[in-house]
C-alpha cells in the first residue's frame, strides 16, 4: 500500500477518527427516541424458515455469556434480504453478534483482550504514557459503547457481521479479522490494502441497501432505526428504537431507566486501567 503526504501518521489518523467518533456521541445523545416497544425474533430460525444461508459466532461475548443472535422484528426481513442478496453474489453473512442485555455489554467494556487493547492504543496515542482515565473513557465508549443510549446493540437494531465466500469458505477479507482495535478499525482507514477497503465498501453497499447503516468507526459494526442509524441516514424523525431490557420468555421490551448513565463510571475505567497494566507487567 503507497502512503502520501497527505495521508496523516497512524497516530494521529487513530486520534482524529476516535474524537470524530466521539462527537457523533454527542449528537446522538440528546436525539429524541420514541420507543415502539417491538419485541425480538431469532435470527437463525428466520434463516432456517427463508432457506438462506448464514453462519453465527460460536464464541462467547465475555466470560461465559453467550450471544444473543435476535433483533427487533421489525429488521429481520431487511437482514434476511440481506442473507439472500450476499448468497447470490457467492457470500455467506456471517453474524457476530446482536442483542446485548445490560450485563453483557457492561463486561465487554471490562474484557481484558479488548480493554488491553484500547489501552495500549490510548498509550501509544499519549506518547508512551499512561493516559488520564478521561481519554480512555471516551475511546472505549467510541469503540464498546458505555452508554446505554450509544450502544445500539442494548436497543437490539445493531449486528455485528463478517463475510465469508460459498465456494471455498475463505473470508472476504476486509484488512482484519472481526475484532480489531487500531487506526485499521474505521471503515476507510487508509492504512489497509485497496482491495480490503473495496470489500469493506461493497458489504456496506448491500448492507445499507436494505437500511443498515455502517458505524464510520468499526468496520463490522451497523445498525438501523436508532438515534444513531437516524443520524448518519439523516432521517430527523424520533428514532423507534431505544436501549431496552428484553424477557424472552414473554418477548417484552422495557425501556432503560437512564439510558445516559456510563455502564462503567470513571472510577470502574481507572480500575480496569490499574487491572491492565498489572496484566502487563506480569506478562513480561
Amino acid at each position: 500500500m503507497k502512503t502520501t503526504s497527505a495521508v496523516p501518521s497512524r497516530r494521529d489518523y487513530w486520534a482524529q477518527q476516535m474524537q470524530l467518533g466521539y462527537d457523533l456521541i454527542q449528537q446522538i445523545i440528546p436525539f429524541e427516541v420514541h420507543e415502539c416497544g417491538e419485541g425480538f425474533a431469532s435470527l437463525p430460525d428466520a434463516a432456517e424458515r427463508a432457506g438462506i444461508e448464514l453462519q453465527f459466532s460460536e464464541s462467547k461475548i465475555a466470560g461465559e455469556l453467550e450471544r444473543v443472535f435476535f433483533i427487533r422484528e421489525g429488521l429481520v426481513n431487511k437482514l434476511m434480504a440481506i442473507g439472500r442478496a450476499m448468497n447470490d453474489r457467492g457470500w455467506i453473512l456471517k453474524i457476530e453478534d446482536g442483542y446485548r442485555c445490560q450485563d453483557m455489554q457492561s463486561q465487554l467494556v471490562r474484557k481484558p483482550e479488548l480493554f488491553d487493547a484500547i489501552l495500549k492504543k490510548c498509550i501509544w496515542e499519549n506518547d508512551g504514557q499512561l493516559p488520564p482515565t478521561e481519554l480512555v473513557f471516551r475511546r472505549a465508549t467510541v469503540l464498546i459503547a458505555n452508554i446505554p443510549k450509544i450502544g445500539t446493540h442494548m436497543s437490539g437494531s445493531a449486528v455485528d457481521i463478517s463475510v465469508f465466500r460459498r465456494d471455498d469458505g475463505s473470508e472476504v477479507w476486509r484488512g482484519n479479522p472481526y475484532l480489531e482495535m487500531s487506526e485499521r478499525t474505521p471503515m476507510r482507514s487508509p492504512f489497509i490494502e485497496a482491495d480490503d477497503l473495496q470489500n469493506r465498501l461493497e458489504i456496506t453497499a448491500i448492507m445499507e441497501d436494505h437500511g443498515f447503516m455502517h458505524f464510520p468507526f468499526e468496520f463490522w459494526h451497523y445498525n438501523q432505526g436508532d438515534a444513531m442509524g437516524n443520524i448518519l441516514s439523516g432521517h430527523a424523525v424520533p428514532a423507534r428504537y431505544g436501549p431496552v431490557h428484553w424477557d424472552p420468555q414473554t418477548n417484552r421490551v422495557t425501556p432503560y431507566d437512564e439510558p445516559l448513565r456510563p455502564l462503567n463510571p470513571l472510577d470502574a475505567i481507572e480500575q480496569e486501567i490499574a487491572a491492565a497494566t498489572q496484566r502487563a507487567t506480569t506478562s513480561i
